[in-house]
């Protein structure tokens, strides 16, 4: 894959989890807001993947 579609993918995990998490703190469900954390971090290391990528190339 390339920077772009880890940007992609990232944006969205970070999208998704928001809403969960927010989902989650609304409904006092700390399980959804536990996964949308989660899903908000994978964002960001998808994020920090694809500028990997993108200052050495899609090499890696």
């Amino acid at each position: 894959m390339g920077e772009t579609t880890d940007k992609l993918k990232a944006a969205g995990n970070k999208l998704a989890g928001g809403v969960k998490e927010a989902a989650g703190k609304a409904t006092g469900n700390a399980d959804l807001e536990a996964k949308g954390d989660a899903q908000q971090l994978k964002g960001t290391g998808q994020d920090v993947k694809g500028s990997v990528k993108g200052a050495l190339g899609d090499k890696i």
